[in-house]
């Protein structure tokens, strides 16, 4: 089954202690050291839009792309309750196209954990490279190999809320350092029966090295990582981190 079809409908409750404020203040603390003026700016992996109208709130003008149209429906309430001129796009980050660069581009909460193969990652930066302006900044996160394979990896989470509940079952294959997870969702219906679904998604664990190996590989300068709990020096135990990159090759 196609990841964020049904479970789109229940992704915000589960997410609710997300630190996405935090989260919109590190990359604004970001834009501010690297000049990155309030013009703009992309949102890779933009899910149902909480982080996109956090930035748009803050007056950058925002555009968000996600392949899942049911996240992107969610997206659009919030944006027709806010009056935020956003615009959102269904594509997939692997071959996204823009009409023309922005001055930044971020891609937060594990989005690019879901491209499986490093060669695919690598042309997803390529083409954030690509729509980039000149000097253009590129700042994501990902969850590391040592995350999936010594915190998360072959573990069950479950949770339980008034109107829904989820179990999250785990199990990481070493080989391909892919983490698999089964979620298992029970939504109360309006006749007070349950409904129950299943999403099937695939996440890979990279490591920092290799993700500089990509951007670069990618034409892109790396600038800095941080470890996204600490905002400090990563370490082999950091289970997110923060990289930020510049774009290299146009003329300004």
């Amino acid at each position: 089954m196609e990841a964020y079809t049904d479970f789109a409908g229940v992704y915000d409750i589960f997410m609710d202690e997300t630190p996405y404020r935090e989260w919109c203040a590190y990359v604004r603390s970001v834009f501010e050291r690297y000049r990155v003026p309030k013009e703009l700016v992309l949102d890779l992996g933009c899910g149902t839009g909480t982080m996109t109208e956090l930035l748009a709130g803050a007056g950058y003008d925002m555009i968000g792309i996600d392949s899942s149209q049911e996240m992107l429906n969610l997206a659009i309430t919030k944006r027709d309750r806010s009056g935020h001129e956003i615009l959102y796009l269904c594509q997939d980050m692997r071959e996204f196209e823009l009409y023309g660069t922005v001055r930044a581009v971020i891609s937060l909460c594990d989005s690019v954990n879901y491209i499986l193969e490093p060669e695919e990652l690598a042309d997803v930066f390529s083409l954030v490279n690509n729509y980039l302006d000149p000097g253009g900044i590129f700042l994501f996160d990902f969850n590391t190999d040592y995350k999936y394979r010594e915190i998360i990896g072959d573990s069950v989470i479950a949770e339980n809320r008034e109107t829904c509940s989820f179990i999250w079952e785990n199990y990481f294959h070493e080989d391909e350092c892919i983490n698999e997870y089964d979620v298992t969702v029970f939504v109360e219906e309006e006749d007070r029966r349950y409904r129950k679904f299943t999403e099937t998604h695939y996440q890979r664990g990279y490591t920092l090295a290799e993700m500089k190996e990509l951007l670069a590989e990618a034409g892109m300068e790396f600038l800095e990582a941080a470890d996204a709990d600490t905002k400090g020096a990563v370490t082999e135990k950091s289970e997110r981190i923060y990289v930020t990159a510049r774009e290299r090759g146009k003329e300004k």
